[in-house]
């Protein structure tokens, strides 16, 4: 069976992951050469978007024990072994470019939130890997759809944390870490963020 995009998504459905779009990159674009002298013709992007990587994390670990970024690392590596594929991740270090890998791969763009917006998932997804293959995929067209932000002019998400702590200047994570450590906090941890309702 010829390797394909289609079986590639598959695959990843298969293990939890939801398949995040892919691109040809170029050199500029930095993805890491899945091999010596094997530069990456394919870049498949794999990450959450909805309950399912969720669901497949808490059947297979405990997650008081275990963190997101080794289940990551357990289920995308025999991905890419089987494949003859090289996994990536955008929380080892040296730090790979996912956003903007992220926008060459589907419809997504940074919100004034700071966090990246898409069309379907709103701000309720993320990435957690790729796999970088030697193989030329066909691929989709791009998904030109307008950008989700344009046309809001009221931006009612910087309005909507209690602590303030989204501004056009950036996130005020230590203000967002103290209130959802407070009391007060309960409805930010138990039903998520406001501003990304």
């Amino acid at each position: 069976m010829s390797l394909t995009l289609a079986r590639v998504n598959e695959a990843l459905l298969g293990v939890g992951l939801t398949p995040r779009g892919a691109f040809h990159p170029r050199p500029e674009d930095g993805v890491p050469d899945v091999g010596p002298a094997q530069p990456a013709m394919t870049l498949v992007l794999a990450g959450n978007a909805g309950p399912s990587m969720w669901e497949a994390f808490n059947v297979a670990r405990d997650p008081a024990v275990t963190l997101i970024d080794d289940w990551s690392r357990d289920v995308l590596e025999p991905l890419a072994l089987s494949f003859s594929a090289k996994a990536v991740y955008p929380f080892q270090k040296p730090y790979l470019p996912f956003q903007r890998w992220a926008q060459q791969a589907e419809p997504c763009q940074a919100s004034p939130l700071g966090m990246f917006i898409h069309p379907d998932y709103g701000l309720w997804h993320g990435y957690r890997g790729g796999l970088a293959f030697v193989e030329h995929f066909d691929l989709p067209p791009p998904d030109n759809r307008p950008r989700a932000c344009d046309d809001c002019t009221d931006q009612p998400c910087l309005d909507t944390c209690p602590v303030n702590a989204f501004k056009t200047s950036g996130y005020d994570v230590p203000a967002c870490v103290r209130y959802l450590a407070s009391n007060d906090g309960a409805d930010c941890m138990e039903l998520g963020c406001r501003a990304r309702r």
